[in-house]
């Protein structure tokens, strides 16, 4: 799984062929997105502890809610994530997969956002080169050729949001609009 990881980061195409005909990489790539969360949740940490040491002050309340709602909502993203690029991709560019191979070829992609460990820039690093590992993982995933990969993912990154935004204006999760945002920029 670490070398996975590591040819994740290195943005190799091969990683991605593999983790999609490996069915038993599924709980991999959830660990992958479980390592992404909790580090999101470190990284949260860190940036309270920053801001109380800057003469800020702590809402124990509202950190917790924040810690609970990064953890949770990088799951959520990810099955939606995963989801809508699945359907995006085979009905609209007749892509070839299953969703047990868009969820593990995207649950790969998440792990540079393992960066978001690192307060304020780490998370812009990661997610950016999330992105640029997403565009492997949806036209290997998929088999799809540039533009059809590029439009899945424009069109999935725009109805996923949507999605997060409806979710969080029914109360389903109050964060889960502005996590659909930040979490997507990953992919």
């Amino acid at each position: 799984m670490l070398e996975r990881i590591i040819g994740v980061f290195k943005l190799d195409r091969k990683v991605f062929a593999e983790v999609e005909r490996d069915e038993s990489a599924t709980t991999q790539a959830a660990i992958v997105v479980a390592i992404v969360a909790a580090l999101s949740v470190v990284g949260t940490i860190l940036q309270v502890l920053i801001n109380l040491v800057r003469g800020g002050k702590m809402e124990l309340g509202a950190t917790l809610l924040s810690i609970i709602v990064t953890f949770v909502v990088t799951f959520i993203n990810w099955a939606i994530w995963a989801g809508v690029t699945y359907l995006i991709g085979t009905k609209l560019f007749k892509g070839t997969a299953t969703m047990g191979e868009m969820l593990r070829v995207i649950g790969f992609a998440y792990a540079p956002r393992m960066l978001s460990i690192i307060p304020c820039i780490g998370g812009v690093i990661g997610a950016i080169w999330s992105l640029i590992a997403s565009y492997l993982a949806v036209k290997e995933g998929l088999d799809l050729d540039d533009t059809g990969t590029i439009v899945t993912i424009v069109v999935g990154w725009l109805v996923t949001i949507v999605i997060g935004v409806i979710l969080g204006m029914l109360g389903v999760g109050g964060a889960m609009g502005l996590g659909a945002i930040s979490g997507l920029l990953g992919g």
